[in-house]
């Protein structure tokens, strides 16, 4: 590059058309280049001038992508990647700014002094640059550009509050995230732009935006570097970056570079905080608004004559100090450390012997970290590549590249796994952009570009997918005219508004796609889905109303459904024979309708009360009527209240006459040595009913209904549970075992019997092992007997003792009214069968 021509540096903040300019005067000389700061934005200038010059001119040059046709006449390269052989007639170099940054400053000053175009010669950056650009160059030609349009502090807004056509600013992958999702749940979605995203998915991401089927972007300050799209609003939603090496504020002038990207050309935009990040002081604001910044007073360094002769020589150059002021060697460099580790292995000393070797040692140390895993990996890595190249004719095995890219090559997973993988196929991009570090590289060139397509279209779908939900932008384009979004319900019950499903009926309640929204969007969408459905909720009404009793069910999960669909739901804290049902949806239907449907299926409930649990119906009509003797009242009473089970041991009989036993047995009741209950009721229908009526007359529980198998003899008990819970279901509980009623009493009389039988068959009895009959046993108070002569242990009940009742709660009415009576304790009145 020559440097015959005057070098014009045209100066100012963001939205001056510095780039535009650039761009036109290159496309209007007859060659051309321009250095970018990003591989994203030399792709995009590289579009527009194929679009202006055509392909067969156009050359593309970064990193890891090159295009470059034998016609080419204008080069659109990455800074780093800018070929310091090629001569043009126009040369600009972009954001020159980033002279500053320690990382790849050096390159950036390099170009300032180094690189020019033999007719022309454009530097473009802030107008902070302006003492440097007098210092480094002679007699340059400095023209300030003002800001089209004007900058303005919005203040803070909640993310939620936005207004559209915002981009939300924040400075790592986790935060990015976690903002775009609250979005797509509140505001339809927002497409995400970073740095580490390929091109391709990059352009498809800012495609969605642009398009509109967006109205929110979620950005690193990736955004901040001549990425033009239409934002009018940039919110900050932190004040604090990762620079490479440690976490810091922003900079005045770096909060002014990405708020500059709100308002376009004559468009005026502006800016603010969002989320957790701090209000900008008062300072901040004018300065941002007035453009008015500290200059840059120096800039990164790197010595452009190194000597290859040996690599200590080599070292040395790197080292050497600047020799004019503003200039700061570059200290830290990735590419510095791992030609510090390099020297460190003799094998790969040995084999560096001629200038060709430093060279081409110092071009492996150059390899980009892409991966960002650690230093010690891409030192790893570097040393890997040179111990192939490093050799007449070295080249990196074509079996090690095929192997790495098969693991590459899958567009499955998750975000994080896509991006890792488009890291590392970053890598052979750049490996491949190398003709003599692989052999095939041209072929290799091509593969590496398919993956990383591959890997671009995955993960701008699973963005896609995963921050941007495409009814809910649909439907909030409609809002305004909520009156006419189309509604309507498919003969599977799924609901669409506007050609978007939105979610389903079931039964007679709507229930919503999770992923709609519960802002203004959420509610219009529900309110024009429940218009469609009313003459479908309606209709479904009036089949509930005439439904015959064999479509009529009542679920484990005490829930009545009709030809399988869900319709009511057992009213909690209703008397257990008295049962009341509350409609599960439909609240917009007309009452009548609504009652009609529940006259029909409460009716449908009578009746399967009386029919499943008619023992217990007739005790209690026979009690409420007055035809059970006196001394059987109440012990029919305690059994309509208690499932139609009690705990003998609990019981006083001795009051009970032989008519008033005679008048209980007539109505089914069964006094056993352990239990008094109703044997019809240890059916399985009649306990699922009545189980199922305890529970939800019993409310507040910690657990599900206990309903044992069908027919099973006894069941483990998971949780502790309520001897109503228990007794309900037509079982007792047995310490760790739910035993089924009527067989405890058999296991009782077998016990009881003469001879009594082995142990073996008690258990099988009851549908237990050998193992757990002891505690069942002991649970009934039971003990184990020794006997003599060597015969088997018996087991034996121990004397009968009745249970104290459980004392008056304090908080209990009564309990005042017991303190009122006197200390006397009844005598005790001893049971009998």
């Amino acid at each position: 590059m020559t440097t015959r021509a005057r070098v014009r540096a045209v100066l100012g903040p963001t939205n001056t058309g510095k780039t535009h300019l650039a761009i036109e005067r290159m496309l209007g000389h007859a060659s051309g280049m321009i250095g970018l700061p990003l591989r994203l934005l030399a792709r995009e200038v590289y579009d527009r001038v194929v679009a202006a010059k055509g392909e067969a001119l156009a050359a593309l040059i970064t990193g890891e992508e090159k295009i470059v046709p034998e016609t080419a006449r204008y080069f659109v390269c990455t800074v780093e990647a800018m070929p310091a052989d090629r001569a043009v007639e126009f040369l600009a170099i972009d954001e020159i700014q980033v002279a500053r940054d320690p990382d790849r400053g050096h390159v950036f000053t390099d170009r300032i002094l180094n690189a020019r175009g033999f007719g022309e010669t454009m530097l473009l950056g802030s107008d902070t640059m302006r003492p440097m650009v007098r210092k480094l160059l002679d007699n340059p030609e400095i023209i300030q550009r003002e800001r089209m349009s004007t900058l303005a502090y919005a203040g803070p807004k909640k993310i939620t509050k936005l207004p559209k056509r915002s981009a939300v600013v924040a400075f790592s992958a986790d935060e990015v995230y976690a903002i775009a999702e609250l979005l797509r749940r509140h505001r339809g979605g927002a497409a995400v732009v970073m740095g580490a995203l390929s091109p391709r998915t990059r352009n498809a991401q800012v495609a969605l935006y642009q398009s509109g089927e967006v109205d929110f972007l979620v950005a690193t300050d990736a955004i901040g570097m001549g990425l033009n799209m239409d934002v009018d609003h940039v919110a900050f939603a932190s004040r604090r970056k990762f620079d490479g090496r440690t976490w810091r504020d922003l900079r005045p002038d770096e909060i002014a570079q990405i708020a500059g990207r709100a308002g376009r050309f004559t468009r005026d935009g502006n800016f603010g905080e969002t989320g957790e990040c701090e209000p900008f002081d008062e300072e901040i604001v004018e300065r941002v608004e007035a453009h008015a910044f500290e200059s840059i007073e120096a800039v990164q360094w790197r010595n452009d004559k190194l000597k290859f002769d040996t690599l200590p020589a080599l070292m040395a150059s790197l080292e050497t100090p600047p020799d004019r002021n503003g200039l700061l060697r570059v200290r830290g460099a990735d590419d510095e450390l791992v030609l510090r580790r390099m020297m460190d292995e003799p094998d790969l000393l040995d084999r560096v012997r001629t200038k060709d070797d430093v060279r081409r040692l110092w071009e492996v140390c150059q390899l980009p970290d892409f991966r960002k895993l650690s230093k010690d990996e891409h030192v790893q890595l570097a040393l890997r590549v040179a111990s192939y190249v490093i050799k007449p004719g070295g080249r990196v095995p074509s079996q090690w590249v095929k192997a790495e890219l098969e693991k590459l090559d899958r567009p499955d997973g998750d975000l994080d796994a896509l991006q890792s993988r488009l890291a590392h196929i970053r890598t052979w991009t750049y490996a491949a952009s190398r003709a003599d570090w692989l052999e095939d590289a041209e072929d290799w060139r091509a593969k590496t570009r398919e993956v990383e397509d591959k890997l671009s279209d995955s993960l701008h779908e699973a963005l896609t997918q995963r921050f941007i939900d495409r009814r809910t932008s649909a439907l909030l384009k409609g809002l305004k005219r909520e009156d006419v979004l189309l509604a309507g319900i498919s003969e599977e019950g799924e609901v669409t508004v506007e050609g978007h499903y939105v979610g389903r009926l079931e039964g007679l309640d709507f229930k919503a796609d999770p992923r709609a929204s519960s802002s203004l969007e959420g509610r219009a969408v529900r309110n024009a889905a429940l218009r469609a459905l009313r003459p479908e909720v309606s209709r479904r009404l009036a089949a509930i109303a005439e439904a015959k009793d064999e479509s009529i069910a009542l679920a484990r999960d005490g829930r009545i459904r009709v030809d399988g669909a869900v319709v009511a739901q057992l009213a909690r804290g209703a008397p257990v024979l008295k049962p009341r049902l509350d409609l599960i949806g439909g609240e917009h239907a007309p009452d009548t309708q609504r009652a009609a449907a529940r006259e029909r299926l409460e009716l449908w409930l009578a009746q399967t009360v009386a029919h499943d649990l008619r023992p217990l119906v007739a005790l209690e009509n026979a009690w409420r009527e007055g035809r059970l003797p006196a001394d059987a009242r109440g012990l029919a009473f305690r059994l309509i209240e208690n499932a139609g089970a009690l705990d003998r041991a609990h019981e006083d009989l001795a009051h009970i006459g032989d008519a008033g036993r005679v008048s209980l047995e007539r109505h089914g009741v069964k006094i056993g040595r352990h239990t008094i209950f109703l044997p019809a009721l240890v059916r399985p229908r009649a306990a699922h009913t009545l189980a199922l009526l305890w529970h939800a007359a019993h409310p507040g529980g910690a657990h599900a209904v206990f309903l044992a198998r069908p027919g099973a003899l006894s069941a483990p008990l998971e949780e502790t549970r309520t001897w109503g819970e228990c007794a309900a279901a037509g079982y007792r509980g047995c310490g760790r075992y739910a035993v089924r009623l009527d067989l405890v009493e058999k296991l009782a009389d077998a016990i009881e019997s003469a001879a009594q039988p082995p142990e073996q068959q008690l258990a099988r009895l009851i549908g237990r092992s050998l193992r757990d009959l002891p505690g069942v046993l002991a649970a009934l108070g039971y003990q184990r007997i020794a006997a003599a002569d060597e015969a088997p242990a018996q087991w034996r009940r121990s004397a009968p003792r009745r249970r104290r009742k459980q004392d008056a709660q304090p908080d209990n009415a009564f309990s005042a009214l017991a303190e009122l009576l006197p200390d006397s304790t009844p005598p005790r009145r001893s049971g009998s069968a």
